[in-house]
């Protein structure tokens, strides 16, 4: 399938997405899955997930399809329109699962609706910082509807918009994906902008600074210097109050289990919808 990314890359169109998540398979350990696991369950309110067909709709790494792979999903379906990260997923699958059957690997593009068509509908769709990546967010949140079985769950995120703070981070995710000086100007700057601000939020509260870092994996399983350069280089860029995201889906017949904000912080609204009557 030919999407057209090697092309927004070279426009500055798009952040390479799969080639920060193959770095992270150098640092991948048991203990960054069993975290993945763990935050699939607690944001779900779920023990466990047999017998669900999960569909992870932008998979990145993978981490979170082999979590729900290792959780006891029925199946599992992960797609992505980065053909770098669909490598990685299949390299994951390759390290840990190779075996499993019922675990599906493609590219796919959410804004293609005959291509979501194919897919049927799942217990869970888990859709985790992927949305406001596609150049037509709103669209996407839409054509991920049909995909959500009735009863089943809707785990998404979206990044909170901040008003001219948001502005401004565009601008810089913009710039960071036309240019490679501009590439290394921002992370020289902001890296270590990060790194401090990080480290003065913690002596001022008396907090052992090496704590956030050996903490950090708990967040999902991830590692601060890629999501940092995620962050960075993020282009697509859109955003999205917490209010309009609930109001959007709450019209489509979706009932809202859980949600967690980043306050006024950067990142994102984490939203856990139920699709129509329960089972």
């Amino acid at each position: 399938m030919d999407l057209g990314y090697p092309q927004e890359i070279i426009s500055g169109g798009r952040f390479q997405f799969g080639k920060n998540w193959q770095r992270f398979l150098s640092i991948l350990n048991e203990e960054r899955i069993v975290e993945a696991e763990n935050s699939i369950l607690k944001m779900l309110d779920l023990e466990a997930i047999e017998e669900k067909a999960f569909l992870d709709i932008g998979s990145g790494s993978g981490i979170f399809s082999l979590a729900a792979v290792r959780l006891g999903a029925s199946r599992v379906h992960s797609f992505d329109y980065d053909p770098q990260s669909v490598a990685c997923t299949r390299e994951i699958k390759r390290r840990y699962l190779p075996q499993k059957k019922n675990w599906s690997i493609e590219q796919g593009d959410v804004l293609d609706k005959q291509y979501l068509h194919t897919l049927g509908q799942w217990d869970i769709v888990y859709c985790w910082g992927v949305l406001h990546h596609t150049g037509n967010m709103w669209q996407a949140l839409e054509n991920i509807v049909p995909l959500v079985k009735k009863g089943g769950k809707l785990f998404i995120s979206i990044y909170n918009d901040q008003g001219n703070r948001s502005l401004f981070w565009r601008w810089i995710k913009r710039s960071y994906c036309s240019l490679l000086f501009w590439r290394w100007m921002i992370i020289g700057f902001f890296v270590p902008y990060f790194i401090v601000g990080g480290l003065a939020k913690d002596l001022l509260r008396f907090r052992d600074p090496i704590l956030r870092y050996a903490e950090y994996k708990k967040n999902r399983g991830m590692s601060p210097i890629y999501d940092w350069l995620d962050w960075l280089g993020g282009y697509p860029f859109e955003v999205a109050k917490p209010e309009e995201i609930f109001d959007f889906y709450r019209k489509k017949s979706f009932t809202l289990e859980r949600l967690k904000t980043c306050g006024a912080g950067l990142g994102c609204s984490e939203f856990v919808f139920t699709y129509g009557a329960r089972k």
